[in-house]
């Protein structure tokens, strides 16, 4: 995430949502001395589960060579406009938008898309662009979402869980630093109940338990913070579930960052049901980073 020659890569498909993400992600770009580069493919439809799914991913292969010359130059000069200084590159390959948008992974800093609310039923059954792309990529995935077209200096917000952090964490540090806003590290009381769910609650040092939480929130945090000291940081520890924990402090906010675990196959259910419930109910863009290789 240090590279500034990685270009930010955003993925359009014509729709007025993903105009505004693009024009989003060229505003990062420009905080982050990145180029942009905006894509259009052919549209990843899920899987071919009948004749008539097959049909329409068909209808779409032969109508994608009419329509990616516009739909590209419409986004590159809605972003051109908005960010004149920042370069832009444009491509549209042949390959669906999910293997596109894994192999362009491989050498992007991040990956915006126009992103939807996902269901969790979708997520399990059929997978989507974003479920498909934030399992698949190698670099964090961020679904725009709210209406801003530009980034600005409100607090960006990070899950902090202990195990999955250190990418969430990276990336929401250099964030901060670039777009000079506050960041909110939000931990999950796991531990914490209320006393209507203890048997026997006077049994429980509760005091002792919050110490321990907020000892390992700063223990977690305090390398990163170490490393880019300009960014100012608040701690929040809250008694309850981590995807409640963060959809609490997002008012105000213009981006909540998590991390994933999920891997392989079965990684659309392996997710995990923070960064599901998040792409579902969040109003600001959620940037999903997976786990360093290895």
């Amino acid at each position: 995430m240090t590279d500034t020659a990685q270009p930010i890569v955003v993925g359009v498909d014509g729709s007025a949502s993903a105009v505004a993400a693009a024009t989003w992600a060229g505003g990062l770009a420009a905080r982050l001395g990145a180029s942009l580069h905006i894509v259009y493919a052919v549209p990843y439809l899920g899987h071919n589960f009948t004749d008539a799914a097959a049909a329409v991913r068909a209808a779409a292969i032969t109508g994608q060579h009419e329509a990616a010359a516009d739909i590209l130059s419409a986004a590159a000069d809605a972003v051109g406009r908005a960010e004149p200084g920042v370069e832009i590159t444009t491509s549209a390959p042949a390959d669906t938008a999910d293997d596109v948008l894994e192999a362009l992974s491989a050498q992007a800093r991040l990956i915006v898309l126009g992103s939807q609310d996902v269901s969790t039923t979708s997520a399990l059954l059929i997978g989507s662009l974003t479920l498909t792309t934030i399992t698949r990529s190698a670099c964090p995935v961020i679904a725009w979402r709210g209406g801003k077209l530009s980034p600005t200096t409100q607090p960006i917000v990070v899950g902090v869980d202990g195990q999955n952090s250190d990418a969430a964490l990276e990336l929401a540090f250099e964030l901060a630093d670039a777009l000079h806003a506050p960041l909110w590290a939000v931990r999950s009381s796991s531990s914490r109940r209320a006393p209507g769910d203890v048997t026997i609650p006077f049994l429980i040092d509760w005091e002792a338990l919050e110490a321990m939480e907020w000892s390992s929130l700063t223990e977690t945090v305090g390398p990163w913070a170490q490393r880019r000291p300009e960014v100012d940081v608040t701690f929040f520890v809250e008694p309850s579930k981590p995807s409640q924990a963060l959809l609490a402090h997002l008012d105000g906010a213009q981006l909540v960052v998590v991390g994933s675990r999920g891997h392989g196959a079965l990684a659309s259910a392996l997710i995990g049901s923070t960064s599901l419930n998040l792409l579902h109910h969040s109003p600001v863009p959620v940037a999903v980073c997976r786990p360093a290789a290895g």
